[in-house]
């Protein structure tokens, strides 16, 4: 696979879905990718990228940055507290808002520094234990909340169960988006990312079926 043969994808299922050419933002999931397959995708023109850990997103970028000029970064990984300012720094995106107390942090910083990434809150469409995310029942109070403190909530993100049918998961979220005026669904990976486009997404991240198999250890 590689990247245009990803892009032709998306194109095709967002006519199969009677969406607009181009709806679709895809994000390239570089996490744990060495440098030379990152820079190789940067080569073909390429510039919106997720990342998620902070600290190996800072080691990372800000060297692209100067090669390859402005950059749509955005942060797919759990947000800790103490690393909301660098990450509001660093990226553009931020679409793992998931707690009261990050929507905080997030407003007291951006008050200081004068401005805030786009933001879509992560929702746990699975009621996983282990999974980050705002519960469903829980989301339109979130939401609301994070306006109260003027926060640039621009759209809803999951991460469905493994192993689960992902559709359900798709529409459940594009319903909670719609109910509350939100434009922005961060939904599908590299093995549904045509359903979930077929369920509205507006952004999908892909990591390895564009780069292969992540590189560890």
């Amino acid at each position: 696979m590689s990247l245009t043969d990803i892009k032709t994808r998306i194109a095709k299922a967002e006519t199969d879905a009677g969406r607009d050419p181009g709806s679709v933002r895809l994000i390239a999931v570089s996490k744990v990718q060495p440098d030379e397959r990152v820079e190789a995708v940067l080569e073909q023109g390429h510039r919106s990228f997720g990342e998620n850990r902070v600290q190996e997103a800072q080691g990372k970028w800000p060297g692209f940055a100067e090669r390859y000029g402005d950059l749509d970064l955005h942060l797919i990984g759990p947000l800790q507290s103490n690393k909301t300012r660098a990450a509001m720094e660093l990226f553009g995106t931020i679409q793992t808002l998931d707690r009261p107390k990050l929507a905080r942090t997030i407003a007291r910083i951006a008050d200081e520094i004068g401005h805030c990434p786009d933001l879509f809150v992560q929702v746990n469409t699975g009621d996983e234990t282990q999974k980050a995310g705002v519960a469903v029942d829980d989301t339109d109070a979130f939401v609301a909340e994070c306006r109260s403190l003027s926060l640039p909530v621009i759209g809803l993100m999951c991460i469905p169960p493994i192993d689960t049918d992902p559709a359900p998961h798709f529409r459940l979220l594009a319903d909670l988006a719609a109910r509350n005026g939100l434009d922005g669904l961060s939904i599908g990976m590299s093995g549904d990312f045509e359903a979930a486009i077929a369920a509205g997404a507006t952004h999908v991240r892909v990591g390895s079926a564009i780069f292969g198999a992540r590189v560890t250890g």
